[in-house]
């Protein structure tokens, strides 16, 4: 694909001055089947976190829970779900999933989805894909309050030694870059890292350390015939930095040798979604004038984990303005971002695919039907007046 480079934000000479192509990826959440190595411990009914999704309650009157798919509880990694998934998606303008992938106790997990559902899909061919690395520690009450209650002890700490990197960038690359729809920028594999403290934490808390150990990435990834890495920090969500906070940030991505910085959701949350967005547009504005590699928008649909939490209430859900058509406005603005940023890859994310549990996604529900869909379809096809 003609896409450019990402290697310096304010240097960079655009590969193809033609390219209008949008690669729209959207967050997949592997957390809906039944987990090899850790579910009959996480979620004993066998069906992975969708135990936890029809559990939830309202908190607050007119509080959506629990959600309800508009498709029924299908399992994530049915090749033949995600094969309906992938029809829907392209149909609607998203041509990329990316997928969480996590690493605990020294193996996979909930790497079936990807394994077993997209790999495995028939029509895969139709839709790129690409891995972040989601490195976080996680409390046991985290991903089942239900059985863990308040046990808040930490289950997984997501810090990994030198081996264990090793094999994870050994497997990473022979088990996904080498596939032929895995999602390159100027034919380099892009690998997004969700933590970097943890991941410093795994290298002593020093940034040299852990900038040799992402050029071992970037030689391995070399040896195995392609160009380079592209390596993404993905900042989470986010807030408005200081500005000596701002700075800091974005030394750190320069010292470690980042390419991109993307987010997994858009940050400023607020329980009006307009005010949401605005807060999300402020922060990507200081980012993007703080950093010297491509800052990529995100979008998110929506936020509501309320089914993980008890104690949360209506402050801590987006309930005001939460509309397909709200979304779509903020969507145009991402679109009008990448489109004034012509020297890099025109990469959208949105949070999320299938984020039920933290109410963030596009798959169609009972709800709003085919609303979201429609509204990217909308947009980035060009057919939205604003």
């Amino acid at each position: 694909m003609a896409v450019t480079s990402c290697t310096d934000k304010k240097n960079t000479v655009k590969e193809s001055s033609n390219n209008s192509e949008y690669y729209v990826a959207a967050y997949i959440w592997p957390s809906c089947h039944h987990d090899e190595r850790f579910g009959d411990m996480l979620w004993p009914e066998g069906t992975g976190e969708w135990e936890v999704i029809k559990k939830g309650n309202p908190r607050f009157e007119g509080h959506y829970q629990p959600r309800l798919p508009l498709w029924g509880y299908e399992m994530d990694n049915d090749p033949k779900v995600v094969e309906k998934w992938i029809d829907l998606a392209v149909e609607h303008g998203v041509n990329v999933f990316v997928y969480d992938w996590y690493w605990y106790d020294e193996g996979p997990f909930l790497e079936s989805a990807l394994n077993d559902g997209f790999l495995k899909a028939k029509n895969n061919s139709k839709m790129q894909f690409y891995i972040m690395w989601a490195n976080h520690d996680v409390k046991r009450n985290y991903w089942n309050v239900h059985k863990y209650k308040d046990d808040t002890s930490v289950l997984w700490n997501a810090v990994v030694d030198e081996n264990n990197f090793k094999i994870i960038v050994d497997r990473v690359i022979n088990q996904y870059f080498k596939q032929p729809n895995y999602f390159k920028i100027d034919g380099k594999p892009v690998f997004s890292i969700f933590s970097i403290d943890k991941l410093m934490e795994s290298f002593g808390g020093d940034a040299k350390r852990t900038r040799e150990a992402l050029d071992y990435f970037r030689e391995e990834v070399k040896k195995a015939g392609f160009p380079d890495l592209h390596i993404q920090w993905n900042q989470g969500g986010g807030s408005l930095m200081s500005k000596e906070s701002a700075e800091k940030f974005s030394n750190k991505v320069e010292e470690m040798g980042f390419n991109s910085v993307a987010m997994y959701n858009m940050g400023g949350l607020n329980e009006d979604y307009l005010v949401y967005g605005d807060n999300s547009r402020k922060i990507r504005t200081q980012m993007d004038s703080t950093l010297n590699v491509p800052l990529f928008p995100c979008v998110s649909v929506g936020w509501d984990d309320t089914p993980r939490f008890p104690a949360k209430g209506m402050k801590d859900v987006v309930h005001y303005h939460n509309t397909p058509e709200s979304f779509a406005a903020l969507l145009y603005q991402a679109k009008k971002y990448a489109d004034s940023h012509p020297e890099q890859t025109k990469l959208i994310t949105i949070n999320a695919w299938n984020e039920w549990v933290e109410g963030s996604y596009l798959l169609p529900d009972m709800q709003n039907g085919f609303g979201y869909l429609k509204a990217v379809k909308e947009v980035m096809s060009g057919e939205y007046e604003p």
